[in-house]
């Protein structure tokens, strides 16, 4: 594999300098990491940029998958780094052992006022907030670090709990304290112990995880007719879906079709895509979210 590195003849700028020892040292910790840019994006170059259809988490080897690059590996970080000498700052993986993290990204910006959200909330809930890891936003915003039992699936999310309260959980990352961003600085809030990350509360939790999903209806493998009133039930399950639930739901049905043997797969493609598509959720994501329940079932075309 042919990985891109600084010029050696030039010497690399601070900011990548601290950057990668910042996510070095971060590692160490358990945290999985991988480079941002300036704009907090990955800073890594997309390994099939040519392929805007390839759904690839990173199974092909080569560099360039966004938050599914992190990893708490030091040689496999500092080729990533080597791979991206513009980067500025470094991304941290939510939802990873051993810490399992969830951060709660409160806005304090253009009328919002998250952190004031977020007490609304743990009052009306009936939680405390922890004190935990927290990092200032150059914004003015905080970052909250939460753990979680290894069992919860917590999505991303924004503004779904409440107005400048968004979730970043399997899948999402925050950004490192440390980083440099196209604003400023992300860095440690005053008082912040950066060794102590809470557990989210329990009443958090409940309110942050969806629900579990009904079980299948049972249908006659004997019955088309059966089959085709069980994939009608899925396609209603994810009409049903409220505000942040469609792709949840929809992963979720397309699963159970694609396990149905009397369900044929490009049927349960077009209902389930529609399904999705009637609620408003954008064409190409629903399909490959059904692509991915596709492979996750072992279905066949």
């Amino acid at each position: 594999m042919t990985l891109r590195t600084t010029n050696r003849h030039h010497r690399p700028k601070p900011a990548w300098t601290a950057a990668r020892a910042l996510a070095l040292a971060a590692a160490e910790r358990g945290l999985s990491v991988f480079p941002l840019s300036p704009s907090k994006l990955p800073a890594v170059a997309s390994a099939h940029r040519d392929q805007p259809n390839l759904r690839c988490t990173g199974q092909c080897g080569a560099l360039g998958h966004g938050v599914h690059d992190a990893t708490t590996n030091p040689a496999r970080i500092r080729a990533l780094f080597a791979a991206a000498p513009w980067a500025t700052g470094y991304g941290i993986a939510c939802g990873r052992a051993p810490h399992h993290l969830i951060g709660v990204d409160l806005d304090v910006k253009n009328g919002l006022d998250g952190i004031a959200a977020l007490a609304a909330l743990a009052e009306n809930r009936g939680f405390t907030v922890p004190d935990t890891v927290t990092v200032a936003t150059p914004t003015g915003g905080r970052h909250l670090w939460l753990t979680a039992p290894a069992s919860a699936r917590v999505p991303n999310s924004a503004s779904k709990h409440a107005p400048g309260v968004d979730v970043r959980g399997s899948g999402g990352y925050l950004v490192g304290p440390g980083s440099l961003g196209t604003r400023g600085y992300y860095r440690y809030a005053a008082d912040t112990d950066p060794s102590h990350i809470a557990p989210a509360p329990t009443a958090l939790l409940a309110v942050l995880t969806p629900p579990p999903a009904p079980p299948a209806r049972r249908v006659s493998t004997q019955s088309r007719t059966g089959a085709n009133g069980a994939l009608d039930g899925l396609a209603r399950f994810v009409s049903d879906a409220g505000p942040g639930e469609t792709n949840n739901r929809l992963f979720w049905a397309a699963c159970r079709a694609f396990e149905n043997p009397r369900i044929d797969p490009l049927r349960a493609e077009r209902v389930l895509l529609d399904a999705a598509v009637a609620k408003g959720h954008p064409e190409r994501e629903a399909a490959g979210t059904i692509a991915s329940a596709r492979r996750r079932s072992g279905a066949s075309r």
